[in-house]
């Protein structure tokens, strides 16, 4: 990493893992003033989990601080708990009521971390904010734009969940981790002689301290979990379902259904509070909508763009035709039907290793499907 111009501020966001550890550590050897932070994101009245994953955890926090101490900065605890609850939490809760899926790590980088923490930041003198994400921050002097690239750990890549960057964001931001590997950032911690540098990754959600996420719901909205009917797609009754939020596109076991033939869920009907089950052809389509677009790539939008797309963090892209709506919406025409296409997912949009901008893809119309 090349050497600070100056003495420039930067926050570094310390989740207590091998990451962000190391992205400190690499700030501060490149000359910046580096102060470590890390959010309390813990929902009030519960107590955080006490367990070694987790970047909510009082593990987490304690391994923060005593990186920090080894790297002689100053950390703090911010104390983020409604703003977390009410961006992410409920917007987790209420997409599941909705019928969608969501991505609460994508909500908790646009409206957490990249924006309200930012502003925080640069409300505190820093310069910069920085994470251990594994991407890339780039500028174009010829666009006059700052981008965002793969990282070049493809394994690791991080770049689908940082699609939302608006360019204010990412003049202040800061990923130190994006030219490298995860295999040489632990290898980083140890030269460091950083304790986390074996650390386990973190668990996906961080505040459903159980992997299940039924039962989160459930002790949260058993209210308004509704069982309904489940139903082909000609509307011919097949069964009983035990609420929407506990099912996605794609399931296949736990529908109850024994018809002699494999049913996939191909669409959730929130109107009639129906599951919509057909065969694995039902599940293949070539055109998504999606809403709440940003992009990073593009000042003007053009009329249409070829590009590549990814409709779910591990999923691989494909070939596309991209056209934008009046609405603000986008059409994506695939060149090959993709399967599982699950409304509430994120779709990123790709030229190469640049990231075009991206998404919330839209439920499908259910008389689409017939």
């Amino acid at each position: 990493m090349a050497k600070a111009a100056r003495k420039e501020k930067v926050m570094v966001a310390m989740s207590g893992g091998v990451d962000s550890s190391t992205a400190a550590a690499l700030l501060k050897e490149a000359g910046y003033e580096v102060i470590g932070v890390t959010l309390d994101q813990w929902p009030e009245g519960t107590p955080p989990p006490a367990g070694e994953t987790g970047c909510c955890s009082l593990a987490a926090v304690d391994d923060a601080r005593r990186v920090a101490g080894i790297l002689d900065i100053p950390y703090y605890v911010l104390n983020f708990r409604e703003l977390f609850k009410r961006e992410v939490i409920d917007y987790f809760i209420a997409s599941y009521l909705k019928g969608e899926t969501p991505n609460p790590c994508i909500a908790c980088n646009r409206r957490v971390r990249f924006d309200a923490l930012l502003k925080k930041a640069r409300a505190l003198g820093m310069d910069y904010l920085a994470t251990g994400h594994y991407a890339r921050r780039l500028y174009d002097a010829g666009r006059d734009r700052y981008l965002l690239a793969r990282g070049r750990d493809a394994d690791k890549d991080q770049s689908y969940v940082l699609y939302s960057f608006t360019q204010e964001q990412l003049a202040h931001i800061i990923l130190p981790l994006g030219e490298y590997t995860k295999t040489e950032v632990r290898q980083i911690a140890k030269r460091y002689g950083l304790p986390v540098a074996e650390k386990a990754e973190s668990q996906d959600i961080c505040f459903i301290t159980e992997g299940d996420y039924r039962a989160y719901l459930r002790g949260k909205v058993a209210q308004a979990i509704k069982p309904g009917p489940i139903l082909d797609v000609q509307g011919r009754f097949l069964g009983q379902h035990r609420g929407l939020p506990y099912y996605t596109i794609g399931q296949r076991k736990g529908l109850g259904l024994a018809l002699g033939k494999p049913y996939f869920v191909v669409a959730l009907d929130p109107e009639r509070n129906a599951v919509i089950v057909g065969g694995k052809e039902d599940l293949e389509r070539c055109v998504l909508y999606a809403r709440d677009n940003n992009y990073i790539l593009w000042g003007e939008l053009p009329s249409q763009a070829r590009v590549t797309a990814k409709i779910r963090y591990r999923a691989p892209e494909a070939a596309a035709t991209w056209y934008p709506l009046e609405d603000g919406r986008a059409r994506l025409e695939f060149d090959e039907p993709q399967r599982a296409i699950t409304p509430g997912q994120a779709v990123v949009y790709y030229q190469g290793d640049l990231v075009v901008g991206g998404g919330t893809i839209e439920p499908i119309q259910v008389p689409d499907l017939r």
